[in-house]
């Protein structure tokens, strides 16, 4: 059914005089908007949207932190011979067995803590242990002078170069073990160490260098520098400090010895922040004071404006879209819509609404006209009766397709009558006369 096909456009707009039906959908769409309510969720419905991912976000975070927190207390990722480190690589045994015989560790993560806690005790031994090479030379070098005792773990080779220069690298030690071989006091009070690890050499009759536990020819597992001023001790294999292996043969006495001969040792591991900066400057260096405040600043500010602008500002507005549709298009449109819903009211009432409009100007009344008005001289200008017009313009109400048809005809062939009625006959043409 294309109710456009039989009469007149209908208009989008409905006569102020016409009396929609009770069921007409003009109606229920006036109540409609009466009783419009916004669909924009509000800040409580989000909230209960959202309630159970917050929670779940939050409770992922707290078990985060706990499990942070919990590692961290834990020897899980300290490095080797750690003064808190209960690992089997750590060195927290040997640490708290010389607190109990009331030797005061401090531990140092830099050279400059190292240095301040050595320059405060009266008799400090300094422990080194730098696994990574982190160290240059000149800071290596500064190490060997802060106390008057130095025992250096698993030196390197920069270490050695720069400590004791006639000091190289002798192998692997031996499997059994040896006696110290030396005079040593912490050496002979230890008789023999575990096997195994790496052996530092030097060449015999070396002034100063005295060579403990002996391995092969000049190769020695403990080197220490006897010469006029501060004592080094070179301890190659590092292992014989950790937890795991300072119960093993001699190992403790000769690490309580070394270390215990004073009153404070300085427990000093390298870390990054020892490393020398080099290379351009970065881009932090850089920039300006005032540039992170002022980012900081606009942070705020833009949060600030999004909660202001993004707040709710109640119910939707219709609002025309700003296009041009021809009302051929609108009126197919519409058409195909009511056929495919059966909505022959809906239909029949556009077509009444330009119908009324365009009798009330036919039979010159204005826009202002009730429908009885309207009613009333297109009956007396087609001289049929009232009850009929009503009936076409309002009462009949279609229940079947071809009668909806038929009421289109009916008021289409009332606009014709009424305009036949109300145009004048065509005047004669000028210079005739009848006889």
């Amino acid at each position: 059914m294309t109710p456009g096909s039989r009469t007149a456009t209908p208009s989008p707009a409905r006569h102020p005089s016409a009396r929609p039906s009770p069921a007409t959908p003009t109606a229920c769409a006036g109540r409609a908007g009466q009783n419009a309510v916004s669909l924009t969720p509000t800040l409580r419905v989000t909230g209960r949207k959202v309630r159970f991912w917050v929670l779940a976000g939050a409770g992922a975070l707290l078990v985060a932190i706990v499990a942070t927190l919990l590692a961290g207390g834990t020897s899980a990722g300290k490095p080797p011979l750690a003064a808190d480190s209960a690992a089997q690589t750590g060195g927290r045994a040997l640490v708290e067995v010389l607190r109990g015989q009331g030797v005061s560790v401090t531990v140092a993560d830099t050279l400059a803590e190292a240095r301040a806690a050595a320059a405060r005790a009266e008799d400090p031994t300094v422990f080194f242990f730098d696994e990574g090479g982190l160290l240059t030379a000149g800071q290596l070098a500064a190490v060997a002078g802060l106390a008057p005792r130095t025992v250096v773990a698993g030196p390197d080779f920069l270490m050695l170069q720069t400590l004791a220069p006639e000091v190289g690298f002798g192998g692997a030690a031996g499997k059994d073990a040896a006696p110290a071989g030396c005079t040593v006091p912490a050496a002979v009070k230890a008789g023999t160490l575990s096997p195994g690890g790496h052996t530092p050499t030097f060449p015999a009759g070396s002034a100063g260098l005295s060579g403990c536990f002996p391995s092969g020819t000049g190769a020695f597992s403990v080197v220490e520098r006897v010469a006029a001023g501060p004592t080094l001790t070179l301890v190659a294999d590092d292992s014989l400090f950790n937890n795991d292996r300072i119960a093993l043969a001699g190992n403790a006495a000769l690490a309580l010895n070394l270390l215990g001969a004073g009153d404070e040792v300085v427990w000093y591991l390298p870390t990054i922040a020892d490393v020398e900066q080099t290379g351009p400057p970065s881009l932090g260096e850089l920039t300006p004071g005032w540039v992170t405040p002022t980012l900081v600043l606009l942070v705020f500010v833009s949060v600030a404006a999004m909660i202001w602008r993004g707040r709710r500002f109640g119910p939707l507005v219709a609002e025309n879209l700003p296009v041009t549709v021809r009302a051929s298009e609108t009126m197919e449109g519409r058409a195909r819509l009511y056929a495919r819903s059966s909505a022959r009211l809906r239909a029949l009432d556009a077509l009444r609404v330009g119908a009324v409009q365009r009798l009330a100007g036919q039979v010159g009344l204005s826009r202002l006209a009730t429908l009885d008005d309207v009613i009333l001289a297109v009956t007396r200008v087609t001289d049929r009766p009232a009850g009929e017009v009503r009936a076409v313009l309002v009462d009949s109400v279609p229940a079947t397709d071809p009668e909806l048809v038929a009421l289109s005809d009916r008021l289409q062939e009332l606009e014709r009558a009424t305009g036949r009625a109300t145009t004048p006959p065509p005047s004669p043409p000028p210079g005739r006369m009848d006889s």
